[in-house]
C-alpha cells in the first residue's frame, strides 16, 4: 500500500495527537462562558437560585428545531431510554427489537424494565438496523422497535413505521418505532430533522457527542401527548401524584449552554461534514478499506466516520493496525460498535450469542472509527487517512496480500 509523496511527508513530521474521541465533541468560546457566568450570578439570590426559564426555553428550541410537539430536557441519553421503555409498561414477555450492532445502552434500557432484547442485523453499507430482519423478528409478542441513528446516520424510519403498521400487536397495536439519537443531534432524514419521526427520540448531550451540555444531558423528543405526559412527570418523581418517577433532570446551568449549542449545532456539524468527506477522499484508493456512504434524501452528521475493512482484516488484524496508528503515528481509532453480542456480558448471561446475528458480528469485527473533529485541520484529517495506510501497511504480511489488493 504505497503512501503518496505528500502523505510520507506528513507521517514524516512531527507526530500528532488525535484521540479516538475527542474529549469534546464541538467546541465552546466566550459566548458560554459569559452566559454561563451572568447565569451563575443570577443564580445567587438566594430567593432565585437555580431557577428560572433556561431549562423551558432549551427544551422550547429544541423542539421547534426538530419541528415536534415536545422536548423534554433530562439528564442522559441513557435515562432518557430508560423512561422511554417505562413509559410502555413492558412485561416479561414482551418484546423490544434492538440493532445488534449500537452501544449496550440501548439494548439495557430493555433489560432494565425485565422485557426481552430482540436482536436484529444491521446494513453492511450505512451499519443501520435492516428493516428487512426486523419484520422477520417480529412476533405476537413484540411491543416496540428501537433502532439507533448510527454515528450521526439516521435509521430508515418509514420503513419500520410500515413493518410496525403491518404487525400490529394484539393488544397495544402497532409497536412504536422508538429512536436512540444519542449519537444523530442535528442529522436529517427525508426532509426532516432527527428528532422528528418515530413516537420518541432520545438525543445526548455527553461530552463527546455533536454538541453538549456540560459533560452530560440530553433530550426527549415525541408528537405524543401521553408519552410527553409520562416522561415530563417521570422525570421528576412523577410529582408525587402520578405514579412511578425519580429524578432525571437536567439543571439550568446545563441548559445554558445547551441553548448555544443548539444555536452553534448546524455550524459543527457542516465542519464534521466538511472533515468526513475529505476523508473519504483520501481513502477512497486505499486497499481493503470501505468508506462510509449516506444513502439519498440522508442528512449524515458523522459523530463516528465509520470504516468497514476486507474480510481478511477481521478481528486481530485490524486490532493490530489499530495499534499502530495509535502507536506510530498518535492517531486514536475505537470500535463503535461490535456486534452486542461480541461484548454485552449481560446479554450473554440471558442467552445471546454472535451466531444469532452473522452479518453484524462479521460487520463488528471489520470496522472501526478513526479520530475526527470538527476543528481538525486539512492537514490533519490526511494524516489520519496516511496513518491508516501506513499501518495497513505494515500489517499486510500477516495477512496475506488479497487484504490489500481488494
Amino acid at each position: 500500500m504505497a503512501l503518496s509523496a505528500q502523505e510520507q511527508a506528513l507521517l514524516n513530521g512531527e507526530k500528532r495527537n488525535l484521540p479516538f474521541l475527542p474529549a469534546l465533541g464541538g467546541w465552546y468560546n466566550e459566548e458560554e462562558v459569559e452566559a454561563l457566568t451572568q447565569a451563575l450570578r443570577e443564580s445567587m439570590d438566594w430567593k432565585a437560585g437555580f431557577t428560572g426559564n433556561d431549562i423551558s426555553e432549551f427544551e422550547r428550541e429544541f423542539a421547534e428545531y426538530c419541528d415536534v410537539k415536545h422536548a423534554f430536557a433530562v439528564n442522559s441519553c441513557g435515562t432518557g431510554l430508560d423512561g422511554a421503555m417505562q413509559a410502555l409498561n413492558l412485561g416479561p414477555e414482551d418484546e423490544v427489537i434492538v440493532p445488534a450492532i449500537t452501544y449496550i445502552a440501548t439494548a439495557q434500557a430493555v433489560v432494565g424494565v425485565g422485557a426481552k432484547v430482540v436482536l436484529a442485523e444491521c446494513h453492511a453499507d450505512t451499519f443501520n438496523i435492516d428493516p428487512n430482519d426486523v419484520e422477520r423478528r417480529m412476533t405476537a409478542n413484540t411491543r416496540a422497535i428501537l433502532p439507533v441513528h448510527n454515528n450521526g446516520l439516521s435509521a430508515d424510519m418509514d420503513a419500520l413505521a410500515d413493518i410496525a403498521e403491518r404487525h400490529p400487536h394484539a393488544t397495544h397495536g402497532p409497536p412504536p418505532v422508538i429512536a436512540d439519537a444519542a449519537r444523530a443531534a442535528g442529522g436529517g432524514y427525508k426532509g426532516t430533522k432527527v428528532g422528528k419521526k418515530g413516537a420518541m427520540t432520545i438525543f445526548s448531550f455527553q461530552t463527546t457527542k455533536n454538541m453538549t451540555t456540560l459533560g452530560e444531558g440530553g433530550m426527549v423528543t415525541t408528537d405524543d401527548d401521553d408519552y410527553a405526559a409520562y416522561i415530563n412527570s417521570s422525570r421528576s418523581f412523577g410529582w408525587g401524584l402520578q405514579g412511578w418517577g425519580t429524578n432525571y433532570r437536567l439543571t439550568k446551568l446545563q441548559a445554558v449552554a445547551g441553548r448555544i449549542q443548539l444555536a452553534r449545532l448546524d455550524e459543527m456539524n457542516d465542519l464534521r461534514r466538511d472533515r468526513a468527506l475529505l476523508l473519504s477522499e483520501c481513502l477512497a484508493d486505499a486497499p481493503g478499506v470501505i468508506v462510509p456512504q449516506t444513502p439519498a434524501g440522508y442528512d449524515h452528521v458523522w459523530y463516528g466516520y465509520t470504516v468497514l475493512l476486507a474480510p481478511e482484516w477481521a478481528g486481530e488484524p485490524r486490532d493490530r493496525a489499530n495499534e499502530l496508528m495509535k502507536s506510530e503515528y498518535g492517531v486514536g481509532s475505537g470500535v463503535m460498535n461490535a456486534a452486542l453480542p461480541d461484548y454485552d456480558s449481560v446479554l450473554n448471561k440471558m442467552g445471546h450469542t454472535p451466531e444469532d446475528v452473522p452479518v453484524s458480528t462479521d460487520l463488528g469485527r471489520r470496522l472501526f472509527c478513526p479520530s475526527l473533529h470538527p476543528l481538525m485541520s486539512d492537514d490533519d484529517v490526511r494524516y489520519v487517512a496516511a496513518s491508516i495506510k501506513a499501518s495497513m501497511a505494515t500489517v499486510a504480511g500477516t495477512v496475506g496480500a488479497a487484504a490489500v489488493a481488494r
